[in-house]
């Protein structure tokens, strides 16, 4: 247990100081005009090089990817049967899928599914 303790600090230690020396030793200019705009071939840019963004494209992005892992979590259940007894086996994939779907549901209630 100490030696766990131990290395686990050690480890802390580590990256802390390596993230403190790389935000020490960085070479940042704060606010450079020139870096900041847009090159074409050394002409003014004709219009903005800052497109807008659609918030509901990234919103429904961020659910895709959760979903996306949710379902690399549902795949071991499958294969994880043999090692198990039934009961145990359904009751946890049960709730797994009852947290899944109630998910599903909140965002389906907050119109975050909806396109338009």
């Amino acid at each position: 247990m100490f030696t766990l303790l131990l290395i686990s600090s050690i480890t802390l230690a580590i990256a802390l100081l390596v993230m403190t020396l790389a935000t020490l030793l960085a070479k940042k200019t704060l606010g450079d005009r020139e870096k900041a705009s847009p090159y074409e071939c050394g002409f003014d840019p004709k219009n903005s090089a800052r497109m807008p963004f659609s918030l509901r494209f990234f919103l429904i992005a961020v659910i895709f990817l959760i979903f996306d892992v949710e379902i690399t979590l549902l795949l071991p259940i499958v294969s994880s049967l043999n090692f198990t007894n039934i009961f145990s086996w359904s009751l946890t994939s049960l709730i797994f899928l009852f947290i899944l779907l109630l998910g599903l549901y909140y965002e389906w209630s907050q119109d975050a599914l909806e396109w338009s």
